[in-house]
């Protein structure tokens, strides 16, 4: 395997070709057609229901290799969420996930089914997001709510599905799911307006980690949410409004094998 330069101090002239880079590959992959069976990603599912819910746990389940994750959410009948808690025990009692037993994902489903009963997951996220306009407040709040209204007694596959407030990790599943619900474009949904996309973290997975680290996007090497905010930040030059626009084509370079080719078109003189 080559080894591939780190492109960390670049000069206004590689910025601008960065960017044009990126402009680019955002274009080409910022479309319905990187959704299939050939490419499958969770949203291919979640866009078939357009509801914050069922999106939701697209979401949380998106970790893992991408085939089995949509497998998985494919063998999933949502409309139990409409039906009793019954119902929804016994349609499940056989499902599992990696991580996640049957328990689990009966757990979940419940606990959305309650949370949808009460309120939105956009008011949810929007009440405390808009406070001081920051999105982990709104992340904080949406955990918390899960957990409270949940039977589950803190399973350890529950426990990894929902994730933890105030914790150093990326939440790249929730930033996910936030740049679907917020983004609307040929991808993302777009079925939230009470949060600005120019708020957004970048989310943030190995893929990602590696070819911002690669690309000079990112200096810190330790994966977590403060490499988040940063990668996120170095977006903002690009697309202040918008940064989080790049982030599926970015993943994409990383998923394809593509970085390479990428750093070549930088350094090219």
């Amino acid at each position: 395997m080559v080894d591939v330069p780190n492109v960390k101090k670049k000069t206004n002239m590689s910025l601008l070709k960065l960017k044009e880079i990126l402009d680019y590959e955002m274009n080409c992959r910022n479309n319905s057609c990187e959704l299939s069976d050939e490419k499958p990603d969770p949203l291919m599912v979640a866009k078939r229901y357009n509801d914050e819910t069922i999106a939701l746990i697209c979401a949380i389940f998106a970790y893992g290799n991408a085939k089995q994750i949509v497998k998985f959410l494919n063998s999933l009948d949502f409309s139990i969420l409409e039906s009793s808690e019954e119902k929804i025990k016994q349609e499940l009692k056989h499902h599992y996930y990696r991580f996640q037993k049957p328990n689990d994902v009966v757990d979940i489903f419940i606990a959305l089914k309650r949370l949808r009963e009460v309120s939105s997951i956009e008011d949810i996220v929007a009440n405390e997001y808009k406070k001081n306009g920051n999105i982990l407040d709104g992340l904080n709040s949406l955990i918390e709510n899960i957990k409270n209204i949940s039977n589950n007694s803190k399973t350890q596959g529950f426990d990894f599905l929902v994730g933890n407030k105030n914790s150093n990790s990326p939440h790249k599943r929730y930033m996910m799911y936030f740049r679907w619900m917020t983004r609307f474009d040929s991808l993302d949904m777009g079925l939230w307006s009470k949060i600005d996309k120019s708020d957004l973290i970048l989310p943030l997975d190995t893929h990602t980690f590696h070819v911002c680290g690669k690309l000079g996007l990112l200096s810190r090497k330790t994966y977590d949410l403060k490499a988040a905010l940063e990668a996120t930040q170095s977006l903002k030059k690009f697309d202040k409004n918008d940064p989080i626009k790049y982030d599926f084509a970015l993943y994409r370079i990383g998923q394809e094998k593509d970085l390479d080719k990428i750093i070549k078109k930088i350094t090219l003189k």
